[in-house]
């Protein structure tokens, strides 16, 4: 087959001349995909980079900066729960030591490959629609063979959800007042909730519980957790998206808290 011979063009084809027969608007959902995509890495580049406006009512600390372990973190010392090592500058995000883990998991994410190949790169576009490629070599070469290292970043992702998760806790202690409740504490929770559910519902995390078992019935406790995490990896693109939201949402409360924009409601305390 020759390069210009594939999808469509490919032999025993119809000889039809257009691009594609299709009459609807195909190019809606990649399109939609790449604005998604791009609005979520401009926000979360500009906010990693911002180094300010981070922590708020000296307990809300927004997941683009946690951990928050470079020396700037000074400026909040309540945000450093892990230490400060990291020099302090203005190309280094203070979250640098989770940040790229995290970009890693979601770049190679199952789902995310899927969306950002179909978006960005037509990979195709959409189904019956001929791809602009003239080779395809899929995922064995560089850098596309550093998908396969997904279910490590997996391990690291898990790490820091729980890193958030501790987080999380530690907002309903407040310096001086003690135990409280406010609007920033539920949505921190919502947040890890939902994080936790993109990272559970991760492929690599199926394998983890039922991968390489010959006999689910010698192993009755991991075929119970095998079963629980397919049936959250059928809603993985909800949550892949839905978390893209709120990690966004908590950032910008945090943020607005910080800055005194608004007022954080206390439900207890």
């Amino acid at each position: 087959m020759t390069a210009t011979a594939r999808g469509v063009d490919a032999p025993g084809r119809a000889g039809i001349d257009a691009r594609t027969l299709r009459t609807d608007r195909w190019w809606l959902p990649p399109a939609a995909t790449t604005v998604g995509l791009l609005a979520f890495v401009v926000y979360g580049g500009v906010r990693a980079f911002q180094q300010q406006y981070f922590f708020a009512d000296e307990r809300y600390l927004t997941p683009f900066y946690s951990p928050c372990v470079s020396l700037g973190c000074a400026a909040e010392p309540g945000a450093a729960h892990f230490g400060m090592f990291l020099p302090d500058h203005p190309l280094i995000p203070y979250a640098a030591l989770s940040l790229p883990f995290l970009l890693l998991f979601r770049l190679t994410c199952y789902y995310y490959r899927k969306a950002y190949y179909r978006s960005f790169w037509l990979s195709p576009a959409a189904c019956a629609v001929p791809e602009p490629h003239a080779q395809y070599t899929g995922e064995t070469r560089f850098p596309l063979i550093m998908q396969n290292a997904h279910r490590y970043f997996f391990y690291l992702a898990a790490v820091i959800a729980l890193i958030n998760t501790y987080d999380a806790l530690l907002a309903f202690r407040h310096p001086t007042d003690g135990f409280v409740v406010g609007v920033g504490n539920l949505v921190l929770l919502v947040n890890v909730a939902l994080l936790w559910g993109y990272t559970l519902s991760c492929h690599s995390c199926r394998h983890v519980m039922g991968g390489r078992l010959t006999h689910f019935s010698k192993h009755p406790v991991r075929y119970r957790l095998w079963t629980w995490v397919s049936r959250l990896n059928t809603r993985h693109m909800f949550f892949a998206w839905i978390t893209l939201g709120t990690l966004v949402a908590t950032d910008l409360y945090v943020m607005l808290v910080a800055r005194g924009t608004i007022t954080d409601l206390r439900i207890v305390g």
